[in-house]
């Protein structure tokens, strides 16, 4: 299982975000932290990190994995 680190623009958005969709994006963050690559993940191109994003609702969720260290870092 992943660590879970949330960037500050991610800690913003989940404090002003309605309940409901806190409650679908926090659960989506930790399936997740079980399995980084589901089959509707995508990968961000044109960046230089490996940013992957999976969609919640209207919503999108971008994250890094580092699997060396076993994190994963949310950008949202």
């Amino acid at each position: 299982m992943f660590s879970i680190f949330l960037g500050p623009s991610s800690r913003k958005f989940l404090k002003k975000c309605p309940k409901d969709i806190y409650e679908r994006v926090i659960r989506k963050i930790k399936e997740l932290a079980i399995n980084p690559f589901p089959s509707d993940v995508k990968r961000v191109i044109s960046k230089k990190e490996k940013i992957f994003r999976v969609r919640v609702g209207a919503y999108r969720i971008q994250y890094i994995v580092y699997h060396e260290r076993m994190k994963l870092l949310f950008l949202i």
